[in-house]
């Protein structure tokens, strides 16, 4: 497929303080699998890249940042590469702490996230969205990984799953089966917001907060 030229984008976000925190993404690419390969084959860094819940957020979000801060302790901004989902919500909170610490920032993220102009963590670097009809997990008709999960799990030397759905899950389950490295961590998805989408839907107040992710480990 012809990809989309890359593209500037001069977002700034101010801390409480009023000083620069993050500038927002400079390059934004619509990327297919083999692309964003070729992107990571050409960096001299390993990739670091965290799951987790997005939308559905965090019960407690200090307690998955500290999880984050942990990990990133133990790596070299120097040698690694941070990598997420793009957006800022949920686990994408972890980008502003990478790059608190030095780290460079990616995001690997379906272009639905494009079509719903689901708002982008102004800490992430570079971002590619890969076309998709879903968001990313284990497509039924198929039984394969989307665009997307392939490209997030193929680049990924290191996959930390704090929590996360079935897009979590089934990414951590292909990287398992590659041989890569993973770890998972217990995380509760927010209460608040799990019950008001059950009731949005009719569906019974759920009790188990763990995500399909944490549900399967």
């Amino acid at each position: 497929m012809r990809t989309a030229p890359w593209i500037a984008l001069t977002a700034v976000l101010m801390s409480p303080a009023g000083t620069l925190a993050c500038a927002g993404p400079h390059t934004v690419r619509v990327a297919d699998p083999p692309e964003v390969a070729a992107f990571f084959a050409g960096q001299d860094h390993k990739v670091l890249t965290f799951l987790g819940f997005s939308g559905a957020g965090y019960e407690n979000p200090g307690a998955m940042l500290a999880q984050v801060g942990g990990v990133l302790d133990e790596l070299d901004p120097d040698t690694h590469i941070v990598n997420i989902g793009a957006t800022q919500d949920g686990i994408g909170a972890a980008y502003a702490l990478a790059k608190q610490r030095g780290f460079s920032t990616t995001g690997i993220v379906s272009t639905q996230a494009q079509q719903s102009e689901a708002t982008l963590s102004p800490c992430v670097d570079i971002v590619f969205y890969v076309p998709d009809a879903d968001w990313g997990g284990i497509v039924a008709q198929t039984g394969q990984l989307s665009p997307t999960s392939t490209a997030m799990v193929q680049n990924s030397d290191l996959i930390v799953a704090i929590g996360g759905g079935s897009v979590a899950r089934d990414e951590l389950n292909a990287a398992r089966q590659l041989g890569k490295s993973t770890r998972f961590i217990p995380a509760d998805m927010n209460h608040t917001v799990a019950i008001e989408k059950a009731r949005s839907k009719g569906q019974p107040e759920p009790t188990d907060f763990r995500g399909a992710a944490g549900a399967a480990e």
